[in-house]
């Protein structure tokens, strides 16, 4: 294998690339970025971006000595090469695919806004310190985050979701301390799904099921994401439109090429499932290293699911996946009740730990315990 494509300059392509040289490849290496920009920590676009105080996102450290292609995409993929925006060719004998995803959108109006690269944050940021009225749509880690940082930069903010905000991801618990502290802020949560949403002369209106249709100045939309894998539909790559991957993180029926990110589905006996976390991707971007160059020698994925979130004046690190039902945690320190504390749920593989300080490494150990 003399020269290897990386199609992604994020965290998953990165981490491929550097592991890539740490493993001995020393033949021609490319990177290939829609942004123009070098890579950056994509979580900090909620947290640091959305900060009442600007903070610099720093680049992500390199190692790997590589050709960087820049505010370019892909845009198909033959047997032997990746073609570009600009018309180039890129041959590979090994490719990585670490597109990532795009996030999903209710209307075209420049109202709405997204999250999903630093243009997105620096756009959003300068529109939150107008101090707009703003209706978050989605409860999920990203709205939540997104809502938190809206409410430090003094902004009216409306929230809708289905249920529990974060109940989905991190089960009634801490979903449930987390929607209280938004309240507290102040933010209006209200238990619904949305009907339509329309630009009007002054701003977005937002209808519900009920018929109540909420003004704001903005939306920002936080629904999910769908993998960038448009580019690859003629490639004979997708199954039902999916890149599913194996526990070595190589595309299902093309060992020479592998896919890491938030682009991927991993195959799975239960059916494929995505885990698109930034730990996630960074595992996976080492984990396909070693597939692309070891083949079936290569070790299987296998690192615990590790969250973490910052909002509303409080960090909160999860290992594992809390039970989605109501089942009372195991306290190991601090109080549920004063919203300090370290816990986890036996025989459950998970445990999380809300401002206090706690080690990674400990939290997964304490999440794999039964006692």
């Amino acid at each position: 294998m003399d020269r290897i494509v990386i199609v992604g300059h994020s965290i998953a392509g990165v981490t491929c690339g550097d592991t890539l040289r740490r493993r001995g490849f020393d033949g021609e290496l490319t990177y290939v970025g829609a942004e123009d920009v070098p890579a950056y920590p994509r979580p900090s676009l909620s947290k640091a971006a959305l900060h009442p105080d600007p903070v610099d996102i720093a680049p992500l450290p390199t190692f790997a000595a590589a050709t960087e292609i820049l505010g370019h995409r892909a845009v198909a993929l033959e047997p032997e090469a990746v073609l570009l925006d600009d018309g180039r060719a890129l041959p590979y004998d090994g490719l990585v695919i670490a597109t990532g995803s795009r996030a999903r959108r209710l209307t075209d109006s420049p109202r709405e806004y997204t999250l999903r690269s630093l243009a997105d944050a620096e756009a959003l940021r300068a529109r939150l310190l107008e101090r707009p009225r703003v209706t978050v749509i989605g409860g999920g880690p990203l709205g939540m985050e997104v809502a938190s940082g809206a409410v430090g930069l003094g902004c009216e903010v409306t929230l809708l979701n289905p249920g529990t905000p974060l109940a989905r991801h991190l089960g009634p618990l801490l979903g449930g301390i987390l929607a209280s502290l938004a309240a507290e802020a102040g933010v209006r949560i209200l238990d619904t799904v949305v009907e339509s949403v329309t630009e009007t002369a002054e701003g977005m209106a937002v209808t519900l099921p009920s018929g109540e249709v909420l003004e704001s100045d903005i939306v920002f939309t936080g629904i999910g994401d769908d993998p960038e894998v448009d580019w690859l539909a003629s490639s004979g790559l997708l199954v039902d439109g999916r890149l599913i991957v194996d526990t070595r993180q190589r595309v299902l029926g093309h060992p020479g090429i592998v896919a890491a990110g938030d682009v991927c589905w991993l195959d799975d006996p239960a059916g494929p499932r995505r885990s698109p976390v930034w730990t996630s991707a960074l595992e996976q971007g080492r984990v396909a290293a070693d597939g692309l160059l070891l083949g079936d020698d290569a070790p299987e994925r296998d690192h615990p699911f590790y969250f973490w979130t910052d909002q509303w004046g409080v960090s909160l690190k999860v290992s594992g996946t809390p039970p989605r039902e109501d089942v009372a945690p195991v306290v190991v320190k601090g109080s549920v009740d004063e919203r300090s504390f370290v816990i986890h749920w036996p025989g459950h593989g998970a445990a999380a730990a809300l401002d206090m300080r706690m080690p990674v490494p400990r939290l997964h150990k304490l999440a794999a315990s039964r006692g």
